[in-house]
């Protein structure tokens, strides 16, 4: 079978003539005057060359252009639309719709993309509102940590992360994350881990500019809550994969590793794309007393113009018995993706305890 064959679906298919064609009935059904097969027209127009948000753009685009209704009355009409899609990456056109169009009717719009948020996510859409208007957005944000619905609160920390991938900046959060603290530390407990994920991520988008700040902030968290002591692990680890002493403390590695690694090897030696390395080590103790280890490994990949990129993957964290031993091994495909090209050349490998560099290897890679 052919690469073509095996190969997944690009992600913008998500918005394909199918889906759009089930958009458009959907439409039809809630709202029988809908022109259908002006939509159709508008929104499949040079749809191939389209990326998937730029597809998503296109949907409410479209929607909006044949529907004559004004902004009240197409709400209604996509109040009653947004149960019957089928897909909650495609529900999203719906809170982008908001951001389009509802930008003259602040509280109308934020009550539907709490709605919406319901069926996917709003969180693309609401970073309007809070570029245009920070302080009464924020406001209401920090109002929905305390809704029943957990795609709601979720919605107050997602949408506010200064850095969320595929939208644009906050400058304003980013340059002063205090503005967004009332709803992280409103959040750190939660009991859905849909929402702590989020905290999390927020938390670690902070760390790329202001780790102090977040360090501080966790630090005079209670950590013996179990939902809170899992955001700060995940909040802090690029802090972590970077040998942060104060990150690796809040977790319990903080201390050195008292540790000597034994048979550090990388198999096979050579590859070529699409093939796999296994990496493998012994961790041997060296005291008699119990120790909290995080190890972790980084691949100095080679670049195009000769230099390298380092990249560090998690491995595991242990709690090791004094004189104790632990075999470690991950195995590892290598191929390209669209952040990362591999080029020929000699690949060194670190692995690190609590931080600390304590081992080397290498591997060759040939790309032809």
């Amino acid at each position: 079978m052919s690469t073509t064959e095996t190969a997944a679906p690009a992600l913008k298919e998500i918005f394909n003539a199918e889906r759009l064609q089930h958009i458009a009935r959907e439409m039809s059904a809630v709202y029988p005057a809908f022109k259908a097969k002006a939509f159709l027209k508008h929104a499949q127009d040079g749809l191939v060359e389209l990326s998937v948000m730029q597809r998503m753009a296109r949907v409410s685009e479209s929607l909006h252009a044949v529907l004559p209704l004004d902004y009240q009355e197409s709400l209604e009409v996509l109040f009653e639309l947004a149960p019957r899609l089928n897909s909650g990456f495609v529900s999203m056109c719906l809170p982008h719709y908001v951001a389009s169009y509802g930008g003259h009717a602040f509280d109308t719009s934020m009550d539907a993309l709490k709605y919406f948020t319901t069926f996917g996510s709003s969180e693309f859409a609401i970073r309007h509102f809070l570029r245009s208007d920070l302080e009464r957005s924020l406001e209401l944000m920090h109002d929905w940590t305390r809704d029943e619905n957990h795609h709601v609160r979720r919605l107050a920390s997602e949408g506010s992360r200064p850095r969320l991938p595929w939208s644009f900046r906050l400058e304003a959060v980013q340059a002063d994350p205090q503005l967004a603290a009332g709803i992280l530390d409103r959040l750190k407990a939660d009991e859905s881990l849909y929402v702590r994920k989020s905290v999390a991520n927020h938390l670690n988008d902070v760390t790329k500019v202001h780790p102090e700040w977040v360090l501080d902030t966790i630090e005079g968290w209670s950590l013996e809550n179990k939902h809170t002591a899992w955001i700060a692990k995940h909040a802090l680890r690029s802090l972590i994969k970077q040998g942060d002493l104060r990150a690796l403390t809040v977790i319990g590695a903080g201390a050195k590793a008292e540790v000597e690694l034994l048979d550090v090897r990388v198999e096979p030696a050579v590859v070529r794309l699409g093939e796999a390395i296994t990496l493998s080590f012994v961790v041997k103790s060296t005291v008699a007393h119990e120790q909290r280890l995080v190890i972790d490994y980084a691949i100095d990949y080679v670049k195009a113009n000769g230099g390298v990129s380092g990249k560090v993957f998690k491995l595991k964290t242990v709690v090791l018995e004094g004189f104790e031993s632990v075999v470690v091994g991950r195995r590892q495909v290598i191929k390209d993706f669209t952040t990362r090209k591999h080029h020929s050349g000699r690949q060194a490998i670190q692995v690190m305890v609590n931080g600390a560099l304590l081992g080397r290897t290498a591997f060759n890679i040939i790309v032809w």
